[in-house]
């Protein structure tokens, strides 16, 4: 914050200076994942990295990364910079530091008294980058909002996206943010969804459907601690074990690989650097405690939540849930999204939990929602102080636990966790900032 008042340009002095250039990754969910595994990838291949690891994506977390990596004189010596930026921060960003390349994940509503409707979000980005003629995009296919990109920048785009398997759905179901044709406004029609409304889509009204990825994964398999899948691209059909839970995670990876492809990066070495990677701080993450294995994970939207109980849903065995909810400004203030989170689908499957520990500022507003959503009331707990909750979610009695933070309870959650839980892998980021 300092550093901008004395020098506002300095963000684009330092990134600008990167020999290779700028790449930026931006959308609603996977920012920070993404953003890593192309930097393992680029690293592993011999080059030198400037990356904002800790997730702080907004200008004063992207200047202050570049800050870091330069000497007293403002030198920075790097090849390539690789910066997460955040969707409402990325027009000042891309106009300062020119990217080279921009990667986009996805697009959901997130934190509306931030950024509003996501349209006027999109409407943003698109004039945005229509404005920088040098940038190329890495688009996933299976987003109609991110698709469109297209069309309405006119910029060179690479695709992936993930192919039919056997978890995809045919019925319409959760948060579906594009139920309409971006272009003339007709309903879309799907073959299947993965999620959300992530999937294979096509207009009936004027032919805008996905396109054909140049990267594509296809033959899914998901378990507790890895998950894996074959991708197709130009350089032929190899196999991909990524030691992270989710459907998610394949995406994420998806882009990173897409991107270190269209920078003609060694493919065999680009899929090795993936498979050897560790998620920073609430991706995920896994812990254990007296032998019972604990999840961490951050849920920031009802998207990125959903894909949480999905994957709480997937263990099968009886779980205690964790619930830490703020609404602090890195959090939104607003919590209505709480409603949007289809959590009537635990109660389908209410065998399978034993407790939910509710915290945080807003732990009765989650309880609440938790009752509506017609799960046993005589399982909700609401448990003010969070490092007790944390505590009181180990000791269940269940043979999986699994702790749900909004951003600011996370840091805070995983200090208790720490504390009492073995950590199963090492991380290279050092901490998720508290604003991100």
């Amino acid at each position: 914050m300092l550093a901008l008042k004395i020098c506002p340009e300095i963000t684009g002095f330092l990134a600008c200076q990167s020999r290779q250039g700028v790449i930026l990754v931006s959308g609603t969910n996977g920012k920070t994942t993404t953003n890593n595994m192309l930097a393992q990838i680029m690293k592993k291949a011999g080059y030198r990295v400037v990356v904002n690891y800790e997730g702080a994506n907004l200008i004063t977390g992207v200047a202050t990364a570049l800050i870091k990596a330069a000497d007293i004189k403002g030198k920075l010596e790097g090849d390539y910079a690789i910066l997460e930026v955040d969707e409402a921060a990325l027009p000042r960003i891309a106009q300062e530091v020119r990217p080279k390349m921009v990667i986009l994940t996805n697009f959901f509503r997130d934190q509306l008294d931030r950024y509003g409707e996501i349209d006027k979000t999109i409407a943003v980005l698109c004039g945005t980058l229509s404005k920088l003629p040098e940038t190329s995009l890495i688009l996933n296919a299976d987003d109609p909002l991110v698709a469109q990109f297209e069309r309405k920048t006119g910029l060179p785009v690479v695709y992936y996206g993930l192919g039919r398997h056997e978890k995809v759905i045919t019925a319409s179901s959760g948060i579906k943010e594009a139920k309409f044709c971006p272009l003339c406004g007709i309903k879309l029609t799907y073959a299947y969804y993965h999620y959300g409304q992530i999937g294979n889509y096509y207009c009936t009204g004027c032919g805008f459907a996905r396109p054909q990825p140049r990267v594509e994964g296809f033959q899914v398999k998901t378990g507790q601690k890895t998950v894996n899948c074959l991708v197709c691209c130009p350089k032929g059909v190899v196999s991909l074990n990524l030691p992270v839970y989710g459907l998610y995670n394949l995406y994420n990876a998806l882009a990173a690989l897409t991107a270190s492809l269209n920078l003609n990066l060694n493919w065999p070495a680009a899929i090795s650097a993936l498979q050897s990677y560790t998620p920073v701080i609430g991706r995920m993450e896994r812990y254990n405690f007296q032998g019972k294995p604990v999840f961490l994970n951050l849920v920031k939207n009802p998207a990125g939540f959903n894909e949480g109980l999905a994957a709480l849903l997937e263990t099968r065995e009886v779980s205690d849930v964790y619930l830490a909810i703020n609404d602090l400004d890195a959090d939104g203030r607003d919590i209505s999204w709480l409603w949007d989170v289809d959590f009537e689908k635990l109660a389908d499957k209410k065998e399978y939990f034993n407790i939910f520990i509710c915290t945080g500022t807003r732990g009765e507003e989650i309880a609440l929602r938790l009752k509506y959503a017609n799960l046993p009331v005589d399982k909700i707990k609401i448990c003010p102080n969070q490092k007790g909750a944390v505590k009181e979610v180990l000791s269940g009695i269940g043979k999986t636990a699994f702790l749900l933070t909004t951003y600011t309870a996370l840091t805070p959650t995983e200090k208790f966790l720490m504390k009492i839980a073995q950590k199963e892998r090492t991380y290279e980021a050092e901490r998720m900032s508290s604003i991100s």
